[in-house]
C-alpha cells in the first residue's frame, strides 16, 4: 500500500470529520476534549522535571550556610548572615538576618539592596500572610518594618514564606557554625547526595503509575462515536470503497479529532500553566515560568498522540466486517480469548522477577525492566477487563426492568463499558501497589524520636550571650507553659586549646540536674561527676582533686575568648547518668549555679525544656514569639514522636500532587465519555419514554450500566495492584504486608469518582429522554 494512498484516505476521513455538519463537529469536539485533557496532563508531566530543576537551581543559588569549620576573614566583600528560620502553624518560614561587612558584600538573589537595621524584605506570600488577620501572631514575632518584596529568582516557589531582615552586632559573640556565618558569595556548587535505590524505584513507579491512566484515556477518547461511525462506514462501502479504505477513512476521522485535541491540550496546558502559580498543593508550588516542557518531549507527544489515534482505530476495526448495508457488529460477537491477555501481566512479572530480593544494597534497579514490567502489568488490566466484563454479564439475567435494560446493553457492548472503566482501574491498581510499597518501606525512612514527650513538648535553645535565668523567666511567663527545665552546656579539658582529654559540663539548678542524672542529694554550690555514661571515657581521669581544667572559651563560637580555668575541688559528688528530656545521655560534670566558675556563663549555651498546656490555642506560636523576644536567634523546636526523611516525604508529596491531577483527568474524561454514550442513544432513550418507560427506570439502568463494570474493574484492579505491590516489596527486600485500609480507601476513591460522574450525567440524561429526541431531519 503506497504512502500516497494512505495520505489520501486519511485526509478524506479528516475532511468528513470537519465538514459533516453539526453532528460531525460535536463528535470531533468530544474526541478533542478527551484527547486534549490527556495531552494537557502529558505536557504538565513532561514539564515537571524542568520545574523541579528550576526550584533546585534557585535554592542552590541562594544557599548561604556552608557549615565550614574555617571562618572567613572580614573584608568589604563579606557578609554576616544568620539563620532565623521559624515555623508558623506547621508552615516553614525561611528567615535570614543580614549584616554586610562592607560596600561590596554579596547581595542575596531576589534583593536589590540590603534591608536597613530593623527593616525586612519579604516574599509576596509572607506579605499577604502578615497583612491578613491570621498573621497576627506572626506579626508579633517578625517585629520589623516591611520595606520591600523578594523577587521570584530569590524564592523556590510563589507560596514560599521567606524574609531577609537587617541586623547589627551579629558577630559580637563570635560566629556559630551552622547558625551565623561569614560568606563572600551566595550559592553552592557541591554535588548533591545520591538517592538510594529504593527511593529511585519509588520515583520510577510514581511516574509510570501516574502516566498510564493518561495513555488509557487518550486511547479511549479517540474511539468516541463508534456506533455512528459504523453507519458512515457502511455508506462509504455502498458508494464503492473497499473494507481497507473504509478503515483508513475511519482512522482519518480519529486523526482529525486527535489533531484538534492537540490544539485544545496545548490551550488547556497554557491556561493551567498560568493558574498553577495560584495553587499550593501539599506545600509544593511552582512559578508558571518553571513549567517549560522539554522540546524533545513535546515533539514526542505531538507525534505519538495522532499516531496512537490511527493505530487504535485500525486495531478496533480489525475484527469488524463493513458491508454496504451495515456493519456486522449487532450480531453476537465471537467470544474473547483469554490466553493472549494473560501474556501481558505474566510478561510484566517475568521482567520484574530478576530484581526480587535485590533491596537497596545490590545497586540500582534496572530502570528499563522496572518500567517495562510495571507497564505490562497495568496494560494487562486493559486487556483482561473486557474479557472479565463479557464473561460476567453473559451470566446475568433475572432482575427488574432497569437491571434487564442495563445487562442487555452490557451484553451487546461490553467492550465500550470496559473501555470507560479501564482508566480508573489502571489508576486504582497503581495506587494500591504504591500504597503497599510506601507503607512497606516507611519504617526505613521514619525514625522514632528520642524526645520524651511526657517530660517536655518543646525546647528553646538560646545563645551563650543570653543569661539562662532570664530565658527561664521569659518562657515561664508565656501563656500555656506549665513547667520549665533549663540546662546549660559547655565543655572543659586539660588544655585551653586542643585538649587531649575533654569532658562535657552541664549547668542547672538541682531540679533541672535531676532531669539529666540521678543525684544522691543536692543544694546550690554542689558539683557532681557522672562517670558511667555510655560514651564517656575521660571524666574519671579528669575527676581528680587539684587537677586544673579549662572551660572551652569558644564553645558555640568561632572566637577564642579569654582563659577560664577551674581546679577540681575535693568532695565532688558522684551521680548516675540518666537521659535528659531530649533523649541525650549527659556524662561529665554537673554544676549548680553557685559552683560555676566566674565568667563561665558566657561560654554556656542553654536549652529550656517546656511542658505545655495543649488546650491553649496556638500555644506553640506563643512559645516561638517568646523565644524571639529573648533573642532573634533563639531556636524554638516543637517535638514530635517521629521524624521522616525529607526525600521520602517529597516523593510521597509528589505522588499526592500527581494523583490529584490524574483524578481530575479521570473525572473529566469519564464525564465526556458518558455524555458521548448518552448522545448516541438519544433516539433509543426517547423511544423508550414514548412507549411508557419511566424515567426513573432508565436512570437506574444507566446507574447499573456504570456500577457493574466499575465493580468488576475495581475487583480486577485490586488483584493486580496487590500482586504488583507484593512484587515491589519483594524487590526492595521488605516483608510483605497489606494495608487493607489503604486498599479499601483507594478502591473507594475510584468508585466515588465514577459515582460522581454518573450523578453529573443524570441531568443531561433527563433532557435526552424527551419525546422530541425522536425528531429527524
Amino acid at each position: 500500500m503506497s504512502a500516497r494512498q494512505w495520505s489520501r484516505d486519511l485526509t478524506m476521513g479528516a475532511r468528513f470529520a470537519v465538514t459533516g455538519g453539526r453532528e460531525a463537529w460535536v463528535r470531533v469536539l468530544l474526541t478533542a476534549v478527551g484527547v486534549g485533557l490527556g495531552v494537557a496532563l502529558l505536557l504538565l508531566t513532561t514539564a515537571i522535571p524542568s520545574a523541579l530543576a528550576s526550584r533546585h537551581d534557585r535554592e542552590r543559588d541562594r544557599n548561604d550556610m556552608t557549615y565550614s569549620s574555617v571562618v572567613k576573614k572580614k573584608s568589604d566583600r563579606t557578609l554576616l548572615v544568620a539563620s532565623a528560620d521559624t515555623t508558623f502553624r506547621d508552615e516553614d518560614v525561611r528567615g535570614r538576618l543580614l549584616e554586610p561587612d562592607g560596600s561590596r558584600a554579596p547581595l542575596p538573589p531576589g534583593l536589590s539592596t540590603f534591608p536597613a537595621v530593623g527593616d525586612m524584605v519579604v516574599s509576596p506570600a509572607l506579605d499577604r500572610l502578615l497583612k491578613s488577620p491570621d498573621g497576627k501572631l506572626l506579626r508579633e514575632r517578625l517585629d520589623y518594618r516591611v520595606s520591600g518584596t523578594i523577587a521570584d529568582r530569590g524564592l523556590i516557589g510563589p507560596h514560599e514564606l521567606a524574609f531577609y531582615a537587617g541586623a547589627d552586632d551579629l558577630g559580637a559573640t563570635g560566629l556559630s557554625t551552622g547558625r551565623i556565618e561569614r560568606i563572600d558569595a551566595f550559592g553552592s556548587s557541591g554535588q548533591s547526595e545520591a538517592m538510594d535505590p529504593v527511593l529511585l524505584l519509588l520515583v520510577l513507579i510514581v511516574f509510570v503509575v501516574l502516566l498510564m491512566p493518561v495513555g488509557v484515556f487518550i486511547a479511549a477518547a479517540v474511539r468516541f462515536g463508534g456506533e455512528r461511525r459504523d453507519r458512515r462506514l457502511a455508506a462509504l462501502r455502498l458508494v464503492g470503497a473497499d473494507g481497507r479504505m473504509a478503515r483508513r477513512i475511519a482512522a482519518g476521522e480519529a486523526l482529525a479529532g486527535a489533531l484538534v485535541g492537540l490544539v485544545l491540550g496545548a490551550g488547556f496546558f497554557l491556561i493551567g500553566r498560568q493558574l498553577v502559580g495560584l495553587i499550593n498543593l501539599f506545600r509544593i508550588s511552582v512559578f508558571p515560568s518553571d513549567l517549560n516542557p522539554t522540546p524533545a518531549l513535546v515533539a514526542l507527544v505531538a507525534l505519538a498522540v495522532p499516531a496512537a489515534a490511527v493505530a487504535v482505530t485500525l486495531f478496533a476495526l480489525r475484527g469488524v466486517v463493513i458491508e454496504p448495508l451495515g456493519v456486522v457488529r449487532t450480531a453476537r460477537p465471537s467470544r474473547r480469548r483469554l490466553w493472549w491477555r494473560l501474556l501481558l501481566p505474566l510478561g510484566g512479572l517475568a521482567m520484574l522477577y530478576p530484581m526480587i530480593g535485590q533491596g537497596r544494597s545490590n545497586g540500582d534497579f534496572n530502570q528499563y525492566l522496572v518500567v517495562g514490567g510495571v507497564i505490562l502489568l497495568l496494560v494487562g488490566i486493559t486487556a483482561l477487563l473486557p474479557w472479565v466484563v463479557e464473561a460476567v454479564v453473559a451470566r446475568l439475567n433475572s432482575g427488574g426492568i432497569a437491571w434487564q435494560l442495563a445487562v442487555r446493553r452490557l451484553q451487546l457492548s461490553s467492550g465500550t463499558a470496559a473501555r470507560m472503566v479501564n482508566g480508573i482501574a489502571v489508576a486504582v491498581a497503581g495506587a494500591i501497589a504504591l500504597q503497599m510499597l510506601f507503607a512497606g518501606v516507611d519504617g526505613d525512612y521514619t525514625k522514632v524520636s528520642k524526645n520524651d514527650l511526657t517530660r517536655a513538648q518543646m525546647s528553646v535553645a538560646v545563645p551563650a550571650k543570653v543569661p539562662l535565668d532570664e530565658a527561664v523567666r521569659q518562657m515561664s511567663g508565656t501563656k500555656g507553659v506549665t513547667h520549665t527545665t533549663a540546662l546549660g552546656r559547655t565543655e572543659l579539658g586539660d588544655a585551653r586549646f586542643e585538649p587531649e582529654r575533654q569532658s562535657s559540663v552541664t549547668v542547672g539548678d538541682c531540679a533541672a540536674l535531676r532531669e539529666a542524672a540521678e543525684l544522691p542529694s543536692c543544694k546550690d554550690g554542689d558539683i557532681f561527676a557522672v562517670e558511667n555514661a555510655k560514651w564517656d571515657t575521660t571524666t574519671a581521669e579528669l575527676d581528680k582533686a587539684g587537677t586544673k581544667l579549662y572551660l572551652d572559651p569558644s564553645y558555640g563560637s568561632s572566637v577564642k575568648g579569654e582563659e577560664i580555668a577551674w581546679t577540681v575541688p575535693k568532695g565532688v559528688k558522684r551521680a548516675d547518668s540518666r537521659e535528659d528530656p531530649s533523649g541525650d545521655e549527659r556524662g561529665g560534670f554537673l554544676f549548680t549555679p553557685g559552683a560555676l566558675p566566674e565568667r563561665a556563663a558566657s561560654v554556656t549555651r542553654g536549652t529550656v525544656y517546656l511542658q505545655l498546656d495543649e488546650s491553649v490555642p496556638d500555644v506553640r506560636e506563643l512559645v516561638r514569639n517568646s523565644a524571639v523576644r529573648i533573642d532573634p536567634l533563639a531556636d524554638a523546636s516543637a517535638w514530635t514522636a517521629t521524624t521522616r526523611s525529607e526525600k521520602f516525604t517529597s516523593i510521597r508529596t509528589g505522588l499526592f500532587v500527581g494523583a490529584t491531577c490524574v483524578l481530575v483527568l479521570i473525572g473529566a474524561s469519564l464525564l465526556v465519555s458518558q455524555l458521548e454514550q448518552l448522545r448516541e442513544r438519544k433516539k433509543l432513550l426517547s423511544a423508550l419514554v414514548a412507549f411508557g418507560t419511566r424515567r426513573r427506570t432508565l436512570s437506574m439502568s444507566v446507574l447499573w450500566q456504570t456500577a457493574i463494570p466499575i465493580a468488576l474493574g475495581l475487583a480486577l484492579a485490586s488483584v493486580v495492584g496487590l500482586t504488583l505491590g507484593t512484587v515491589l516489596l519483594k524487590m526492595t527486600g521488605t516483608s510483605v504486608s497489606v494495608d487493607w485500609a489503604s486498599v479499601l480507601s483507594m478502591t473507594g476513591i475510584g468508585a466515588g469518582v465514577v459515582l460522581l460522574v454518573t450523578l453529573l450525567s443524570l441531568p443531561p440524561l433527563i433532557r435526552l429522554m424527551r419525546p422530541d429526541g425522536l425528531r429527524t431531519e
